[in-house]
């Protein structure tokens, strides 16, 4: 069995949190980030974007760009509803959600910038 890491995640460091599955990965590339959507899209699930706040990402509801893109079929059309809200809201978190409708929960949710990065 390998080495088990600890990640310095501390109250006080905002930048140091973990959100979500893959914040414990390197950053998506964004090849790796259209095929996150492209799997969300081939599951049926309806995507969404939310952003928030480093300091407020553990302690608050994200806010929701629009609306849920309920059937959206188009990955670009969804990377570029992402894109957007990350240069509206550049210093904030933004995550992609995949909504399962015959769960009727997320099916995915990832971080997919982290506020401030430019990567």
């Amino acid at each position: 069995m390998g080495e088990v890491l600890d990640y310095p995640s501390r109250l006080g460091d905002a930048q140091s949190h973990r959100h979500e599955t893959f914040s414990y990965l390197p950053p998506m590339s964004p090849e790796q980030i259209r095929k996150q959507v492209a799997y969300i899209v081939s599951r049926g699930w309806n995507p969404a974007i939310e952003h928030s706040e480093p300091e407020n990402a553990f302690s608050h509801y994200w806010y929701m760009w629009k609306l849920p893109m309920f059937g959206e079929t188009d990955v670009d059309t969804i990377l570029a509803e992402a894109a957007a809200c990350r240069e509206a809201n550049p210093r904030n978190h933004v995550r992609l959600i995949g909504y399962d409708n015959d769960a009727q929960s997320q099916g995915a949710a990832m971080v997919i910038y982290r506020g401030g990065d430019r990567n």
